[in-house]
């Protein structure tokens, strides 16, 4: 029986991908142990290629979700160590075992803050670590097909990623709506392009599925793209807030996000406002999903993923023992 291989599987996206996927023919390869799916999870590290390449018995296809991501990660060579080098150990254990389907999750951080709704043949211009480690591992992956083209390859670009039991960005502004602590940084008018688990999951399945021979990128994106003030009183509404106008002017939130750094830095501590976050807060963040529209249509909108979520975290008011971390 031919398996899929899901390296990185133990985390936010892994965990609701695997649910929806035949555990009979799925392997998990994590360093950490899934919290849901212990029985199909060996546990490695993708820059241990012994231990990678044991994890191949039987694979027939590879997800590649694991990846160094978040913003404060240190030293910033983890970045390059995990993104670009443990994808080469990947690509090398394909060749090993003659594994030719590969489903690789990147990142929208490739194209850059603050860009036209970039489509896939935009320029790229990655503003950060993350985004440049993940552009390196995407051109070995090209020169992989390049050297034998004979592989079923598909690169996805996802553009943030919120649902339940995640504690990343999106949530941390639910959060702080829902407390009644949040204020508007900025005009509130740029446009954020978000992305609902399930629909990216959906979409990782489907790929997964198909074995048509070739090189694909995607961004993914569910449309349409809010504008923060948009996003905020949607919020509000499904909570059953008044809407609130009061904003501070985007230089003084920037102030404010460097005092964070300095604090964070002298209590060597992770504060959940720093200067980079404002600055992607008030960034524009919108990309295309026109090649993605042609041949998806994600099982949930926009509204349904935010209303679900919302529900979950903080009007059910589940008892959420696991959770994870993301930017």
């Amino acid at each position: 029986m031919k398996k899929t291989l899901i390296i990185g599987g133990s985390g936010f996206i892994g965990s609701f991908l695997i649910k929806e996927l035949d555990l009979k023919k799925s392997i998990n390869f994590d360093k950490k142990q899934s919290p849901f799916f212990p029985e199909i999870t060996i546990l490695g590290n993708i820059l241990d290629e012994e231990k990678l390449d044991k994890s191949f018995k039987d694979v027939d296809s590879v997800i590649l979700l694991a990846a160094e991501h978040k913003d404060d990660v240190s030293p910033i060579n983890l970045y390059y160590d995990v993104n670009v080098n443990g994808t080469k150990n990947v690509l090398k254990a394909m060749d090993k075992h003659k594994v030719k389907k590969l489903i690789f999750t990147s990142s929208v951080a490739v194209y850059g803050l603050n860009k036209d709704n970039p489509d896939e043949n935009f320029e790229v211009d990655p503003f950060n670590h993350y985004g440049k480690s993940k552009w390196q591992a995407e051109n070995e992956i090209k020169l992989w097909y390049k050297n034998n083209n004979d592989k079923s390859i598909t690169i996805i670009r996802p553009t943030v990623v919120f649902g339940e039991r995640n504690r990343g960005n999106v949530y941390n502004l639910l959060k702080q709506i829902v407390l009644k602590r949040f204020v508007m940084i900025g005009d509130g008018k740029n446009k954020k392009s978000m992305a609902y688990v399930r629909n990216l999951v959906s979409f990782l399945k489907i790929c997964n599925k198909k074995n048509k021979k070739g090189l694909n990128i995607f961004n993914y994106v569910d449309k349409p793209d809010l504008t923060m003030i948009k996003l905020v009183n949607l919020i509000r509404e499904n909570m059953g807030y008044k809407k609130n106008n009061f904003k501070i002017p985007f230089l003084i939130g920037f102030f404010i996000g460097y005092v964070f750094d300095f604090i964070s830095i002298i209590t060597n501590s992770k504060l959940p406002i720093s200067s980079v976050r404002i600055k992607k807060f008030c960034s524009r963040t919108e990309f295309s999903s026109s090649k993605l529209d042609l041949i998806f249509k994600p099982p949930y909108t926009i509204y349904e993923g935010l209303k679900k979520t919302i529900k979950y975290e903080f009007i059910d008011k589940n008892e959420i023992d696991i959770t994870f971390e993301s930017e």
